[in-house]
């Protein structure tokens, strides 16, 4: 069986209001429009999840809302205050309570871009892949029976893309 993740950092957050506590910041201009194009490139290469995992904090919201708006068929997603600036294991254990084949997990950085590249057997060839900037997105796939088996350095990144390259 394969299972396919879709990990996304969450899109370019405002610093706009510094009286912001940090998980209340919404995403900027650009982060919108940069969520609007994930969506839009998943729509088109048919990645629809059937789980999304998310942080509860406000930019990692918004992003998943606008990503949802571009898809059909998609699940409500689980928002996880325990994915809130956590590290790439607590990320890996959340992941292993996944059901669905597809799971889109949504957070931060750095756990993001590290959860990406300890998962990945083989790194991307991608210059962003190591940095995993904001809205950055890879599509990885596990041949696993369930997401309990998937563990470090046995994922295939078959897509990854930032939004600069779509708008």
């Amino acid at each position: 069986m394969t299972l396919t993740l879709i990990l996304t950092r969450h899109a370019k957050s405002s610093w706009k209001d510094p009286t912001l506590d940090d998980h209340a910041r919404p995403l900027n201009k650009r982060g919108r429009a940069s969520a609007k194009a994930i969506g839009r490139w998943l729509a088109d290469h048919g990645y629809t999840p059937g789980e999304v995992l998310c942080s509860d904090a406000e930019r990692t919201r918004e992003t998943w809302a606008l990503i949802a708006d571009k898809l059909v068929g998609l699940p409500d997603a689980s928002y996880d205050a325990g994915l809130y600036l956590t590290s790439h294991e607590d990320m890996l254990a959340a992941l292993r309570g996944a059901s669905a084949a597809t799971v889109m997990m949504i957070a931060h950085n750095p756990g993001s871009a590290t959860l990406a590249r300890r998962l990945a057997a083989e790194p991307h060839p991608h210059q962003k892949f190591q940095h995993y900037p904001s809205a950055a997105t890879a599509v990885i796939e596990f041949d696993a029976e369930n997401w309990g088996d998937v563990d470090w350095g046995t994922g295939r990144v078959v897509e990854f893309v930032v939004p600069r390259e779509l708008i």
